[in-house]
This record gives structure tokens, sequence and C-alpha cells, in this order.
């Protein structure tokens, strides 16, 4: 059986598209024959994103350059999709940045990711989702969250609260869209594992042997969409479902069992976190 979304004649927004993850994701809905929105800040990247969509099959491409933490610019562009195409079926909030933040840095580099990570994404749902409820046809809406934003490490506080706010604000958009009107419609939330881009390169040219690569990532990501699965969980070469699985659970035991806060990085629970991990 075909799925009603995932095929050709779908519209499909994606922020962040001009490179990694999210031209990935745009290719895979260019191979379908979707007709496919590129939205990024970087306008000088657009162009060759658009073409390397046209050569992977999209029926036809719109491209965009906004920053999404600007609510009126993507209420224009909900507006444009609609004229140019009809609608939109699928939103991908993927665009995100990982500048690095510490505890008492600077007030701007907060601002900048939070207002990026997690006011985009919410920016980009408002713009889009009351019309996609409206048009009453199946549909979804994908956030890009993290691992950081459910085991909170030590390192970069800022990029942690943003995709933690992505994870809580997700579970609740999928929630209302059951419970209301927008059942048609469907949320997931899009937790990607150690993907070489350009987010991390951090200098390097060659992709580390235990990332993957952002068209794994997307290939994974339709394969679980396909199966309508919330929490889209992706390992990568360095890390199993089953070791996230056990981080995860370990995180939320620290409320469980009154712990310190991230005690899997507290000298006096080291021994007992490595036993867990083995299983012993």
């Amino acid at each position: 059986m075909s799925d009603p979304v995932l095929q050709s004649g779908s519209v499909a927004v994606v922020t962040g598209a001009a490179a990694g993850i999210g031209l990935a994701i745009a290719e895979q809905f260019a191979a379908l024959g979707m007709r496919v929105v590129a939205v990024d800040i970087r306008a000088d990247r657009l162009e060759a994103a658009a073409e390397t969509l046209r050569a992977a099959g999209a029926a036809d491409v719109l491209t965009r350059a906004l920053d999404i933490r600007d609510s009126a610019a993507l209420a224009r562009l909900e507006a444009d999709v609609a004229e140019a195409f009809g609608g939109t079926d699928i939103l991908i909030n993927n665009a995100g940045i990982q500048p690095g933040s510490a505890m008492f840095g600077p007030e701007e580099a907060w601002r900048a990711v939070i207002e990026t990570n997690l006011w985009g994404v919410i920016n980009g749902t408002r713009a889009f989702l009351p019309n996609m409820i409206a048009r009453g046809r199946p549909g979804l809406v994908i956030n890009t969250g993290s691992k950081q934003g459910i085991t909170t490490p030590p390192g970069d506080p800022a990029y942690n609260v943003a995709k933690a706010g992505v994870k809580a604000y997700t579970e609740a958009l999928a929630h209302e869209l059951r419970s209301g009107e927008g059942a048609h419609l469907s949320a997931h939330l899009l937790i990607p594992g150690f993907v070489f881009t350009e987010l991390n390169a951090n200098g390097r040219t060659e992709k580390p042997d235990d990332a993957w690569t952002p068209n794994q990532m997307a290939a994974f990501m339709m394969d679980r969409l396909r199966a309508r699965d919330f929490y889209i969980l992706c390992p990568d070469n360095d890390v199993s479902r089953e070791l996230d699985e056990k981080r995860m659970a370990w995180a939320m035991g620290d409320v469980i069992e009154n712990r310190p806060a991230l005690s899997r990085w507290h000298p006096d629970y080291a021994e007992a976190f490595a036993t867990y991990i083995k299983g012993e």
C-alpha cells in the first residue's frame, strides 16, 4: 500500500535545506517526485541545492532565503507555497546552529541558539500548521531534535536547553494534533546520531569512521516515517540503539533514584554507570 503522504504530488517544505541533513532529507523527497521548497538563511547556497534537488527528481523546486527567527517571513513563505503549489503536506523544521556556549558565556550566543533552534521550530509550526490542519489532507511535521536534548551532557548548555525544548514542544504538538481537528496530521521528533556535516566538521574534511553521512540518516528517517514512529532515534557507526536507550534510561534514573544531576558524568557514579552500561 502506498504511503498517503510520502509520494509524488506531495509538497515538502524543508528548512536548513542548503546543505547537510536538510539537503539530504530534501533529496529523499525529491526522489519521490515531490515538489520541494528549500529554505535556508544562506542565499548563496540555495541555487546549488535546487540543482541537486532537480537532479534527484523533484517535480518542482522553490527556494527561499530567510531567517527562521523571523515569524513574519515564515508566514509569507507559507502563503507563497499555498499560491504556488496549493498548500503544504510535509513540514521539516530542521534549520539550526551550534556555535558553542558556556553557562556564563555571552548572552548573545544563548539568544542566537535558543531563538534559532527552539523558536525557529515554533515559528515554522505556527506559520504552516493552521492551514495544513484546515486543508484536511494527511500530512507530516518533523522537528529536528538531538540526543543532547534528552541526556543533556555537559559542555554546550544553550544547545541542550534549546533541543530539550524542541522535544517537549514536539511531544505537546503530537498530542494536540491527535486530540483535535489536526488528527489527519502527525508530528515526529527526529533525533540524529553523529552525522558528519559542516556544523560539526571542526576543520575536518573527511568523515570520521564513527559518523553517518547525511544521506544515511535521511534514508533511516524515511523508513521510520513510513512506520509513523514518533521518536525517530537514529544510530550511527559508533552508538547503537541499545546504547542510546541505556544512556537515556540512566538519565531518567537520576530523577527516579534521586541521584545528582548528570550523574553519568559525576565521579562518584562513574563505576556504577560503567557497570550499568555493561549490563552487569
